[in-house]
């Protein structure tokens, strides 16, 4: 094991307004990890999500990215939220929404210098979106336009993607080219994504988290008993041919 973790996380408590989130959280992850974040709506998992991006501070505990807090390494990380509000009439061009991501603060909103254009290129066309670059950002289908938001997130070279809900407003047809995007990207860049399809993320990633106030951390990707259980769920959900197995059960 790593000495050096690109994720870990101690101890961790989170409340909003006095109202217990998360719970005694502790999740260490190594380089060139793809983990998924599962467990039922309102379990936690967006706002671990957010915690590791620092965009929220926790009440107890300790979270460090690369090493440091969140904050200090945030042009390091690359983030797709799971609401991307767009006004689908604004003329904002694809080019300039990946452009966007190269925004720093310290040059302001300064026009992109020729090592951007490059840079926003050659991201488009690992995406296959190049050949869409002057199109209308609200022009793209579902599946377009999440391509185009990774390669935002993507065009700053960050060493952790993280995914929020990504395949939320994409119709089940494009899941499985978006999924194989994912694997191809994780050769480079460690991936947390948070999900809630038991069945896609079984085949896909490389371990699981089950978020439910508290933290049980699965080195596998395994349909298991306890993850239904979770969701509260029938049987029926892993009655469709999927190889799977048990892990010990979680504990109290």
């Amino acid at each position: 094991m790593s000495d050096s973790p690109v994720i870990e996380i101690r101890d961790l408590y989170f409340s909003y307004n006095s109202r217990p989130v998360l719970k005694n959280i502790s999740l260490r992850l190594e380089k060139g990890c793809f983990t998924a974040l599962i467990g039922p709506n309102g379990g936690g998992k967006t706002t671990l999500l957010k915690l590791m991006l620092g965009l929220l501070k926790p009440n107890r505990g300790a979270v460090k990215i690369l090493g440091r807090p969140p904050r200090q390494v945030s042009r390091r990380l690359g983030y797709v939220p799971q609401e991307i509000g767009i006004n689908r009439d604004f003329p904002i061009s694809v080019l300039d929404v990946v452009l966007m991501g190269r925004i720093r603060s310290s040059r302001g909103w300064s026009r992109a210098c020729s090592e951007d254009k490059k840079a926003a290129r050659e991201i488009l066309e690992r995406m296959d979106m190049w050949e869409y670059r002057k199109s209308r950002i609200g022009e793209l289908s579902g599946g377009q336009r999440q391509r185009i938001f990774i390669a935002r997130a993507l065009v700053s070279e960050p060493e952790i993607l993280f995914l929020d809900e990504p395949t939320a407003n994409v119709d089940s047809g494009h899941q499985d080219n978006f999924y194989r995007l994912l694997r191809e990207l994780n050769r480079s860049v460690s991936i947390v994504i948070v999900n809630h399809d038991l069945m896609v993320i079984s085949s896909q990633v490389k371990s699981v988290a089950c978020v439910n106030r508290t933290l049980h951390y699965h080195n596998g990707a395994e349909i298991t008993e306890d993850m239904i259980q979770m969701y509260h769920c029938p049987v029926e959900l892993v009655a469709h041919g999927i190889p799977h197995r048990v892990l010990r059960t979680h504990g109290d």
